[in-house]
Protein backbone atom coordinates (compact mmCIF):
# COMPACT_ATOMS: atom_id res chain seq x y z
CA UNK A 1 0.00 0.00 0.00
CA UNK A 2 1.31 3.46 -0.89
CA UNK A 3 0.10 6.45 1.10
CA UNK A 4 0.99 9.97 -0.02
CA UNK A 5 0.97 12.94 2.32
CA UNK A 6 0.63 16.60 1.54
CA UNK A 7 3.73 18.57 2.52
CA UNK A 8 3.84 20.62 5.69
CA UNK A 9 3.71 24.32 4.93
CA UNK A 10 5.92 25.76 7.70
CA UNK A 11 9.48 26.63 6.73
CA UNK A 12 11.03 24.24 9.22
CA UNK A 13 13.62 21.46 9.53
CA UNK A 14 10.79 19.06 8.66
CA UNK A 15 11.64 19.87 5.04
CA UNK A 16 14.51 17.39 5.42
CA UNK A 17 12.02 14.52 5.81
CA UNK A 18 12.03 13.29 2.19
CA UNK A 19 14.02 10.14 2.98
CA UNK A 20 11.70 9.26 5.84
CA UNK A 21 8.61 9.96 3.73
CA UNK A 22 9.80 7.72 0.93
CA UNK A 23 10.50 4.90 3.37
CA UNK A 24 7.19 5.01 5.26
CA UNK A 25 5.05 5.59 2.15
CA UNK A 26 6.22 2.31 0.66
CA UNK A 27 5.48 0.19 3.73
CA UNK A 28 2.69 -1.05 5.95
CA UNK A 29 3.13 -0.99 9.72
CA UNK A 30 1.08 -3.20 12.05
CA UNK A 31 2.02 -1.24 15.18
CA UNK A 32 3.33 2.23 16.03
CA UNK A 33 6.84 2.53 14.63
CA UNK A 34 9.54 5.15 15.00
CA UNK A 35 11.65 5.50 11.86
CA UNK A 36 15.02 7.25 12.25
CA UNK A 37 17.07 8.75 9.43
CA UNK A 38 20.66 8.11 10.52
CA UNK A 39 22.08 10.57 7.99
CA UNK A 40 19.91 13.27 9.52
CA UNK A 41 21.54 12.57 12.89
CA UNK A 42 24.94 13.02 11.27
CA UNK A 43 23.88 16.30 9.70
CA UNK A 44 22.62 17.60 13.03
CA UNK A 45 25.80 16.56 14.83
CA UNK A 46 27.93 18.38 12.31
CA UNK A 47 25.72 21.48 12.45
CA UNK A 48 25.88 21.63 16.24
CA UNK A 49 29.61 20.95 16.30
CA UNK A 50 30.22 23.79 13.85
CA UNK A 51 28.61 26.18 16.30
CA UNK A 52 29.95 24.66 19.52
CA UNK A 53 33.56 24.95 18.38
CA UNK A 54 35.98 23.74 21.03
CA UNK A 55 33.21 22.41 23.27
CA UNK A 56 33.04 18.61 23.33
CA UNK A 57 29.65 17.17 22.39
CA UNK A 58 28.59 14.58 24.97
CA UNK A 59 25.49 13.14 23.34
CA UNK A 60 22.78 12.49 25.92
CA UNK A 61 22.29 8.77 25.31
CA UNK A 62 18.91 8.77 27.08
CA UNK A 63 17.40 10.79 24.22
CA UNK A 64 17.64 7.80 21.89
CA UNK A 65 19.97 4.86 22.59
CA UNK A 66 19.46 3.04 19.29
CA UNK A 67 22.70 1.16 18.75
CA UNK A 68 23.06 2.43 15.17
CA UNK A 69 22.88 6.03 16.41
CA UNK A 70 25.56 5.41 19.03
CA UNK A 71 27.81 3.70 16.49
CA UNK A 72 27.41 6.56 13.99
CA UNK A 73 28.19 9.17 16.64
CA UNK A 74 31.28 7.24 17.73
CA UNK A 75 32.47 7.38 14.12
CA UNK A 76 31.81 11.14 14.07
CA UNK A 77 33.94 11.68 17.16
CA UNK A 78 31.17 12.35 19.66
CA UNK A 79 31.60 11.95 23.38
CA UNK A 80 28.72 10.66 25.51
CA UNK A 81 26.71 11.56 28.60
CA UNK A 82 25.52 8.32 30.18
CA UNK A 83 22.88 8.03 32.88
CA UNK A 84 23.30 4.37 33.80
CA UNK A 85 25.50 1.29 33.67
CA UNK A 86 23.52 0.06 30.67
CA UNK A 87 24.14 3.26 28.70
CA UNK A 88 27.86 3.15 29.48
CA UNK A 89 28.03 -0.49 28.40
CA UNK A 90 26.24 0.35 25.15
CA UNK A 91 28.66 3.15 24.31
CA UNK A 92 31.69 1.01 25.10
CA UNK A 93 30.29 -1.85 23.01
CA UNK A 94 29.96 0.51 20.04
CA UNK A 95 33.56 1.65 20.30
CA UNK A 96 33.43 4.74 22.50
CA UNK A 97 36.54 5.27 24.59
CA UNK A 98 35.94 5.38 28.37
CA UNK A 99 37.65 8.76 28.68
CA UNK A 100 34.99 10.13 26.33
CA UNK A 101 32.08 9.03 28.55
CA UNK A 102 30.87 10.92 31.60
CA UNK A 103 28.58 9.35 34.21
CA UNK A 104 26.21 12.29 34.30
CA UNK A 105 23.36 11.04 36.47
CA UNK A 106 23.57 12.45 40.00
CA UNK A 107 21.72 9.39 41.33
CA UNK A 108 23.89 6.29 40.97
CA UNK A 109 24.01 2.83 42.52
CA UNK A 110 27.28 2.26 44.40
CA UNK A 111 27.97 -0.96 42.52
CA UNK A 112 27.47 0.85 39.20
CA UNK A 113 29.99 3.52 40.21
CA UNK A 114 32.51 0.79 41.02
CA UNK A 115 31.79 -0.99 37.73
CA UNK A 116 32.15 2.23 35.70
CA UNK A 117 35.41 3.09 37.44
CA UNK A 118 36.69 -0.38 36.63
CA UNK A 119 35.76 0.15 32.98
CA UNK A 120 37.83 3.34 32.86
CA UNK A 121 35.17 6.01 33.42
CA UNK A 122 36.90 8.87 35.22
CA UNK A 123 34.32 11.69 35.42
CA UNK A 124 31.19 11.57 37.60
CA UNK A 125 28.42 14.05 38.45
CA UNK A 126 27.10 14.74 41.94
CA UNK A 127 24.76 17.14 43.71
CA UNK A 128 24.70 15.73 47.25
CA UNK A 129 27.10 14.81 50.04
CA UNK A 130 26.11 11.14 50.09
CA UNK A 131 26.76 10.86 46.36
CA UNK A 132 30.29 12.18 46.84
CA UNK A 133 30.83 9.63 49.60
CA UNK A 134 29.72 6.82 47.28
CA UNK A 135 32.04 8.04 44.54
CA UNK A 136 34.99 8.37 46.94
CA UNK A 137 34.53 4.79 48.16
CA UNK A 138 33.90 3.17 44.77
CA UNK A 139 35.96 5.40 42.46
CA UNK A 140 38.78 6.78 44.62
CA UNK A 141 40.51 9.78 43.10
CA UNK A 142 37.85 10.29 40.42
CA UNK A 143 37.09 13.67 38.88
CA UNK A 144 33.71 15.07 39.87
CA UNK A 145 31.61 17.99 38.78
CA UNK A 146 28.80 19.46 40.85
CA UNK A 147 25.44 20.00 39.24
CA UNK A 148 23.88 23.36 40.02
CA UNK A 149 20.16 23.89 40.30
CA UNK A 150 18.69 26.29 37.73
CA UNK A 151 16.21 28.49 39.51
CA UNK A 152 15.26 30.69 36.53
CA UNK A 153 14.47 28.89 33.28
CA UNK A 154 12.73 30.09 30.13
CA UNK A 155 12.58 26.58 28.64
CA UNK A 156 9.36 24.92 27.53
CA UNK A 157 10.20 22.11 29.97
CA UNK A 158 12.19 23.38 33.00
CA UNK A 159 14.26 20.80 34.86
CA UNK A 160 14.88 22.72 38.06
CA UNK A 161 13.37 20.63 40.87
CA UNK A 162 14.82 17.13 40.85
CA UNK A 163 18.48 17.71 40.05
CA UNK A 164 21.16 20.10 41.21
CA UNK A 165 21.98 22.07 44.35
CA UNK A 166 22.13 25.74 45.24
CA UNK A 167 25.18 27.97 45.45
CA UNK A 168 26.07 27.43 49.09
CA UNK A 169 25.60 23.67 48.90
CA UNK A 170 27.71 23.48 45.75
CA UNK A 171 30.58 25.34 47.40
CA UNK A 172 30.43 23.01 50.41
CA UNK A 173 30.45 19.99 48.10
CA UNK A 174 33.60 21.24 46.39
CA UNK A 175 35.32 21.41 49.77
CA UNK A 176 33.99 18.00 50.70
CA UNK A 177 35.20 16.45 47.45
CA UNK A 178 38.73 17.65 48.20
CA UNK A 179 38.57 16.22 51.73
CA UNK A 180 37.47 12.85 50.30
CA UNK A 181 40.41 12.69 47.92
CA UNK A 182 38.32 13.41 44.82
CA UNK A 183 39.16 15.97 42.14
CA UNK A 184 36.44 18.62 41.86
CA UNK A 185 36.87 19.94 38.32
CA UNK A 186 33.85 22.17 37.81
CA UNK A 187 30.11 22.59 37.53
CA UNK A 188 27.27 21.45 35.33
CA UNK A 189 23.77 22.80 34.84
CA UNK A 190 20.78 22.39 32.53
CA UNK A 191 18.86 25.40 31.24
CA UNK A 192 15.80 23.21 30.66
CA UNK A 193 14.64 21.06 27.80
CA UNK A 194 13.54 22.83 24.62
CA UNK A 195 15.08 26.23 25.28
CA UNK A 196 14.03 27.65 21.93
CA UNK A 197 16.33 30.70 21.63
CA UNK A 198 19.95 31.12 22.61
CA UNK A 199 19.25 34.40 24.43
CA UNK A 200 17.10 32.42 26.88
CA UNK A 201 20.37 31.12 28.37
CA UNK A 202 21.37 34.57 29.65
CA UNK A 203 19.98 34.50 33.22
CA UNK A 204 21.31 31.00 33.86
CA UNK A 205 24.79 31.79 32.56
CA UNK A 206 24.89 34.97 34.62
CA UNK A 207 24.02 33.04 37.80
CA UNK A 208 26.46 30.20 37.12
CA UNK A 209 29.32 32.59 36.35
CA UNK A 210 28.91 34.23 39.76
CA UNK A 211 29.07 30.85 41.51
CA UNK A 212 32.08 29.88 39.39
CA UNK A 213 33.96 33.03 40.41
CA UNK A 214 33.10 32.51 44.06
CA UNK A 215 34.55 28.99 43.87
CA UNK A 216 37.73 30.30 42.21
CA UNK A 217 38.08 32.98 44.88
CA UNK A 218 37.73 30.24 47.52
CA UNK A 219 40.80 28.53 46.07
CA UNK A 220 39.28 25.83 43.88
CA UNK A 221 41.13 25.14 40.64
CA UNK A 222 38.15 24.63 38.35
CA UNK A 223 38.87 23.54 34.79
CA UNK A 224 35.60 22.16 33.36
CA UNK A 225 32.14 23.57 32.66
CA UNK A 226 29.35 21.32 31.47
CA UNK A 227 26.60 23.46 29.93
CA UNK A 228 24.23 20.49 29.64
CA UNK A 229 21.44 20.23 27.09
CA UNK A 230 18.49 22.40 26.16
CA UNK A 231 19.30 22.54 22.43
CA UNK A 232 15.88 22.68 20.77
CA UNK A 233 14.02 20.77 18.08
CA UNK A 234 11.22 22.09 15.89
CA UNK A 235 7.74 21.37 17.25
CA UNK A 236 5.80 24.09 15.47
CA UNK A 237 7.28 27.18 17.10
CA UNK A 238 10.20 28.98 15.49
CA UNK A 239 13.70 28.02 16.62
CA UNK A 240 17.16 29.15 15.55
CA UNK A 241 19.21 27.08 13.12
CA UNK A 242 21.44 24.69 15.09
CA UNK A 243 24.80 26.17 14.12
CA UNK A 244 23.70 29.74 14.82
CA UNK A 245 22.08 28.71 18.09
CA UNK A 246 25.12 26.79 19.33
CA UNK A 247 27.54 29.54 18.27
CA UNK A 248 25.53 32.18 20.13
CA UNK A 249 25.43 30.05 23.27
CA UNK A 250 29.17 29.41 23.16
CA UNK A 251 29.89 33.11 22.60
CA UNK A 252 27.93 33.89 25.77
CA UNK A 253 29.76 31.12 27.64
CA UNK A 254 33.20 32.29 26.50
CA UNK A 255 32.41 35.86 27.54
CA UNK A 256 31.60 34.73 31.08
CA UNK A 257 34.12 31.89 31.44
CA UNK A 258 37.11 33.09 29.37
CA UNK A 259 39.72 30.83 30.97
CA UNK A 260 37.85 27.55 31.36
CA UNK A 261 39.95 24.70 30.00
CA UNK A 262 37.24 22.18 29.06
CA UNK A 263 33.73 22.87 27.82
CA UNK A 264 31.12 20.11 27.54
CA UNK A 265 27.68 20.23 25.93
CA UNK A 266 25.05 17.49 26.13
CA UNK A 267 22.60 17.79 23.22
CA UNK A 268 20.04 15.02 23.08
CA UNK A 269 16.73 16.31 21.75
CA UNK A 270 18.55 18.78 19.51
CA UNK A 271 20.59 15.95 18.04
CA UNK A 272 17.99 13.31 17.17
CA UNK A 273 14.42 14.63 17.42
CA UNK A 274 14.14 15.91 13.86
CA UNK A 275 15.64 12.68 12.51
CA UNK A 276 12.58 10.66 13.48
CA UNK A 277 8.95 10.17 12.51
CA UNK A 278 6.41 7.92 14.20
CA UNK A 279 3.97 6.10 11.95
CA UNK A 280 0.67 5.78 13.84
CA UNK A 281 -2.93 4.94 13.05
CA UNK A 282 -6.30 6.38 14.02
CA UNK A 283 -8.25 3.86 16.10
CA UNK A 284 -11.42 5.86 16.70
CA UNK A 285 -13.01 9.27 16.08
CA UNK A 286 -15.98 10.05 18.32
CA UNK A 287 -18.02 12.59 20.26
CA UNK A 288 -19.18 12.00 23.82
CA UNK A 289 -22.44 13.88 23.30
CA UNK A 290 -24.11 16.31 20.95
CA UNK A 291 -22.88 19.05 23.28
CA UNK A 292 -19.23 18.18 22.72
CA UNK A 293 -17.29 21.13 21.33
CA UNK A 294 -14.55 18.89 19.94
CA UNK A 295 -14.16 15.44 18.49
CA UNK A 296 -12.07 12.88 20.31
CA UNK A 297 -9.38 11.24 18.18
CA UNK A 298 -7.76 8.09 19.57
CA UNK A 299 -4.43 6.92 18.16
CA UNK A 300 -2.75 3.53 18.53
CA UNK A 301 0.06 5.29 20.43
CA UNK A 302 -0.25 7.30 23.62
CA UNK A 303 1.55 8.48 26.70
CA UNK A 304 2.49 4.94 27.75
CA UNK A 305 3.88 3.85 24.40
CA UNK A 306 6.24 6.69 23.56
CA UNK A 307 4.51 10.07 23.88
CA UNK A 308 5.18 10.68 27.57
CA UNK A 309 6.48 14.17 26.83
CA UNK A 310 2.95 15.32 26.14
CA UNK A 311 2.74 15.55 29.95
CA UNK A 312 1.48 19.05 30.68
CA UNK A 313 1.30 19.52 26.89
CA UNK A 314 4.88 20.81 27.13
CA UNK A 315 6.05 19.20 23.88
CA UNK A 316 3.59 19.59 21.01
CA UNK A 317 4.46 17.33 18.11
CA UNK A 318 3.61 18.21 14.48
CA UNK A 319 1.06 15.83 12.93
CA UNK A 320 0.40 15.03 9.29
CA UNK A 321 -2.21 12.96 7.47
CA UNK A 322 -3.12 12.23 3.86
CA UNK A 323 -6.29 14.34 4.32
CA UNK A 324 -4.63 17.59 5.36
CA UNK A 325 -5.78 19.42 2.22
CA UNK A 326 -9.40 18.96 3.37
CA UNK A 327 -11.33 21.14 5.90
CA UNK A 328 -9.84 20.97 9.39
CA UNK A 329 -11.27 21.17 12.90
CA UNK A 330 -10.07 20.95 16.54
CA UNK A 331 -9.78 17.60 18.32
CA UNK A 332 -8.89 16.23 21.72
CA UNK A 333 -6.15 13.70 21.08
CA UNK A 334 -5.76 10.57 23.21
CA UNK A 335 -3.98 7.25 23.30
CA UNK A 336 -5.53 3.77 23.19
CA UNK A 337 -5.13 2.51 26.77
CA UNK A 338 -7.78 2.29 29.47
CA UNK A 339 -5.91 4.73 31.72
CA UNK A 340 -7.75 8.06 31.94
CA UNK A 341 -4.39 9.86 32.04
CA UNK A 342 -3.67 8.70 28.49
CA UNK A 343 -4.75 12.01 26.96
CA UNK A 344 -2.19 13.84 24.84
CA UNK A 345 -3.67 17.24 24.04
CA UNK A 346 -6.85 18.64 25.58
CA UNK A 347 -6.09 22.10 26.96
CA UNK A 348 -4.96 23.14 23.50
CA UNK A 349 -6.77 20.88 21.02
CA UNK A 350 -5.02 19.86 17.82
CA UNK A 351 -6.35 20.44 14.33
CA UNK A 352 -7.19 17.38 12.23
CA UNK A 353 -9.19 16.90 9.02
CA UNK A 354 -12.93 16.74 9.58
CA UNK A 355 -13.00 13.63 7.39
CA UNK A 356 -10.47 11.74 9.54
CA UNK A 357 -11.59 8.20 10.42
CA UNK A 358 -10.34 4.98 11.94
CA UNK A 359 -7.65 3.26 9.92
CA UNK A 360 -6.14 6.53 8.65
CA UNK A 361 -2.38 6.82 8.97
CA UNK A 362 -0.97 9.67 11.05
CA UNK A 363 2.67 10.75 10.91
CA UNK A 364 4.01 12.29 14.10
CA UNK A 365 6.97 14.41 13.09
CA UNK A 366 10.23 15.15 14.89
CA UNK A 367 9.79 12.31 17.36
CA UNK A 368 13.34 10.94 17.32
CA UNK A 369 14.02 11.97 20.94
CA UNK A 370 12.50 10.68 24.17
CA UNK A 371 9.92 8.42 22.56
CA UNK A 372 11.39 4.93 22.28
CA UNK A 373 13.05 5.37 25.69
CA UNK A 374 9.74 6.34 27.32
CA UNK A 375 7.79 3.48 25.76
CA UNK A 376 6.33 0.98 28.24
CA UNK A 377 6.98 -2.73 28.02
CA UNK A 378 3.42 -3.68 27.16
CA UNK A 379 0.81 -1.68 29.11
CA UNK A 380 -2.71 -3.02 28.43
CA UNK A 381 -1.12 -5.45 25.99
CA UNK A 382 -0.32 -2.69 23.50
CA UNK A 383 3.15 -3.29 22.03
CA UNK A 384 6.04 -1.00 22.85
CA UNK A 385 7.14 1.44 20.18
CA UNK A 386 9.05 -0.31 17.43
CA UNK A 387 12.21 1.39 16.09
CA UNK A 388 13.65 1.19 12.59
CA UNK A 389 16.87 2.99 11.67
CA UNK A 390 17.48 3.68 7.99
Amino acid sequence: MTVHFTPLTAATPVSNAAKLDEYVAARDFDKPTLVIDLDRVSTQFQALKAGLGRADIHYAVKANPASAIIARLVDLGSHFDAASKAEIALCLAKGARPENISFGNTIKRSSDIAWAWGEGIKVFAADAAEELEKIAINAPGASVYIRLIVEVSEADWPLSRKFGCDRDTALRLLDMAVSLGLKPVGFSFHVGSQTRRADMWTPTLDAVSQIWQTAIDAGHDLSMLNIGGGFPAFYGEEIQAPTDYAAEVIAMVEARFPNVETLMAEPGRGMVAEAGVIVAEVMLVSRKSERDLHRWVYLDIGRFSGLAETEGEAIRYPFQTARDSEPMGPCILAGPTCDSADILYEKRPVSFPLSLKSGDRVLIRNTGAYTSTYSSVCFNGFPPLDVVVI
